[in-house]
């Protein structure tokens, strides 16, 4: 366990556990508020994130932001990682040994900024944190209790780029997390 997310992220930067090390700009630790009751987790950085050093920067990143203001979700209140800290290239699929490599990561992010809420984005970040049997197709917008926390799987906002109609699945599942915040957080 580490004491602080300064102290994780300069290990990520120093990590050399896989093959995506060769092939980075940056790692991507993640960004936000470090006692965040909301952590938004997705696949792995692409382009731009890889450039800019910071997740959600790009075009879904963009749309992940407008989508905050119209449910009134404040992204520096949140904290934003992925399961892996550095770019697949081409911006495929991390693959299984990458992902290994990185969830101790994920798993310490977690434990220091204690989310009540953790918003898993897309398939890579539902099957690999909560199971492998579970379809985005099938869970999202659910809530799932595990641990004392509180999971909603949602649309990857890159698929929403693809298939515009899952905005409106986007936009409910970001309301029932501010109403939920709202309601039984208080």
């Amino acid at each position: 366990m580490y004491e602080n997310l300064e102290e994780l992220k300069q290990s990520c930067i120093d990590c050399k556990k896989c093959k995506l090390c060769t092939t980075r700009q940056n790692v991507v630790f993640g960004v936000g508020n470090e006692k965040a009751d909301i952590m938004f987790i997705g696949e792995g950085p692409g382009g731009d994130e890889d450039r800019q050093g910071e997740p959600f920067v790009g075009k879904a990143g963009q749309l992940m932001n407008k989508a905050f203001d119209v449910v009134g979700i404040k992204r520096e209140e949140i904290y934003i990682a992925n399961v892996v800290k550095c770019r697949p290239p081409n911006n495929r699929d991390p693959e299984e040994d990458e992902i290994k490599a990185c969830m101790d990561y994920l798993r310490n992010q977690v434990m220091i900024i204690k989310p009540k809420i953790i918003v898993l984005l897309g398939r890579t970040a539902l099957q690999n944190i909560l199971g492998k049997e579970y379809k985005i197709t099938a869970v999202r917008g659910n809530w799932i209790e595990k641990r004392g926390i509180m999971y909603l799987p949602t649309w990857h906002p890159a698929a929403l780029l693809r298939d515009e109609t899952k905005k409106i699945d986007f936009l409910k599942d970001l309301k029932m997390i501010k109403q939920y915040k709202e309601g039984d957080m208080k």
